[in-house]
């Protein structure tokens, strides 16, 4: 189970203690329980938003956000910023767009992304918690980590050295398949129609996203997988809301 608890740390900021620095081929497995990280980060807001009933609704909806964030440390907000900036004064070009990424400093671009993100998953949160609608705090967390598990298997990494490309090289990816339709089906049993609904425009936005990194790197960095996990959980929360 060592993958696991890696992925569990490497994605949380839960208080999780390895006991020894992981081998890269346990760091290649530990993508394979990305979609689990997000069943246990969903079901911990599920408890959370229980825990919160009765609370006034902007405020419920305010700490379920909180919680969220500080879930995951506001790790992948961190490449959706980074993402951001380097998207736009990269001006097309992909050694200047991974330089930009690389830099520790928030741009206006950046914290706009950021602003406009966290207002609109706000927003889908409260329309959920108004309409008794919580299967999209268990929904959104699994499709975001099942779609970094799809972008390491199909997306080539950018970066030589380091964790990413130590996931990218030693991942199972017959075994990779299988985890991402086992984890599909599970949208579907426990949102049915909404789960089919969210699994599809997932898909299109996956597909979309993909390109542009495609496009201007010729792959993904760690930056642009956080930025899909961020994007594709708001694009779960949206749909759900406006259903």
């Amino acid at each position: 189970m060592l993958p696991f608890w890696i992925a569990l740390q490497f994605l949380g900021s839960l208080p999780i203690r390895l006991p020894g620095m992981p081998r890269p081929e346990e760091l290649g497995r530990s993508l394979l329980f990305y979609p689990l990280v997000g069943v246990v980060f969903g079901t911990l807001l599920l408890g959370f938003n229980a825990l919160l009933s009765g609370a006034p609704l902007m405020l419920h909806a305010a700490l379920l956000l909180s919680a969220w964030v500080l879930l995951s440390g506001g790790l992948h907000l961190d490449g959706l910023a980074d993402s951001a900036d380097a998207w736009l004064g990269g001006f097309g070009d992909r050694e200047r767009t991974l330089n930009i990424m690389k830099d520790p400093r928030s741009g206006p671009i950046a914290v706009v992304t950021l602003v406009m993100v966290l207002l609109l998953k706000f927003a889908a949160i409260v329309a959920l918690i108004e309409s008794h609608n919580s299967v999209g705090l268990l929904l959104a967390p699994l499709i975001g980590r099942s779609a970094m598990l799809a972008l390491f298997l199909g997306t080539p990494y950018v970066r030589s050295g380091g964790l990413g490309q130590a996931l990218a090289d030693h991942l199972p990816r017959s075994l990779g398949r299988k985890v991402l339709l086992v984890s599909a089906v599970a949208c579907v049993v426990l949102a049915g129609g909404s789960g089919i609904a969210a699994l599809m425009v997932c898909a299109v936005c996956f597909y979309g996203l993909r390109h542009m990194m495609m496009r201007r790197l010729g792959g993904c960095t760690g930056d642009t997988a956080g930025a899909l996990l961020e994007l594709l959980e708001l694009a779960v929360l949206l749909t759900l809301a406006l259903l």
